[in-house]
């Protein structure tokens, strides 16, 4: 298998959200102006619905954005569909972390 190049996006709503309310908007709403990314090849949305340790608590939902390349990645963060997308979060007023990073494949079961 070819190396990917992931973007990870963790994010939690707003004060003023609910979970449900977040998670819709972000797989209906949202998802609408990134999936349109040019060179996304996939997209993964985990709704967050339990912190393993107290420390993890706080968080909504963790996106992984798949690009075949660094700079694959880099044309899609210049492009206007990625200004387009990051408009549309506009002043949400969650948090975000982002991160980006070649995926290595460590286990794959039978």
């Amino acid at each position: 298998m070819s190396a990917v190049y992931n973007l990870v996006v963790l994010a939690s709503r707003p004060p003023d959200w609910s979970h449900e309310q977040f998670v819709t908007w972000w797989r209906s709403e949202h998802a609408e102006v990134t999936r349109v990314l040019p060179g996304l090849r996939r997209w993964r949305h985990l709704d967050i619905d339990a912190a393993l340790e107290p420390r993890s608590e706080g968080w909504d939902g963790m996106s992984v954005l798949s690009f075949d390349t660094a700079d694959d990645l880099s044309r899609a963060l210049a492009s206007p569909e990625w200004a387009a997308a990051v408009a549309h979060v506009g002043a949400m007023r969650g948090r975000r972390i982002a991160v980006m990073g070649e995926e290595a494949e460590l286990f794959t079961g039978p």
